[in-house]
């Protein structure tokens, strides 16, 4: 797995290229604007059943999101 840093930026980058906000977001998966914001910043890591719904959202596999 990539670091969370990394993870991160990856996140972020797929947000803005979407043009997605984070509230769009967070309402779309069920999880808090500080989560996002956590994990956006590479604070924090999503636990695995995110990581689906994020991969899910963005229609990329977790493995291409997460382990690329």
């Amino acid at each position: 797995m990539n670091d969370a840093k990394t993870i991160g930026e990856r996140l972020l980058k797929l947000r803005i290229s979407e043009k997605k906000t984070q509230k769009e977001v967070t309402e779309a998966i069920g999880i808090s604007v500080s989560a996002l914001t956590m994990y956006e910043t590479g604070n924090r890591i999503p636990r695995d059943e995110i990581k689906v719904k994020l991969a899910h959202y963005y229609s990329t596999s977790v493995e291409r999101l997460f382990y690329a």
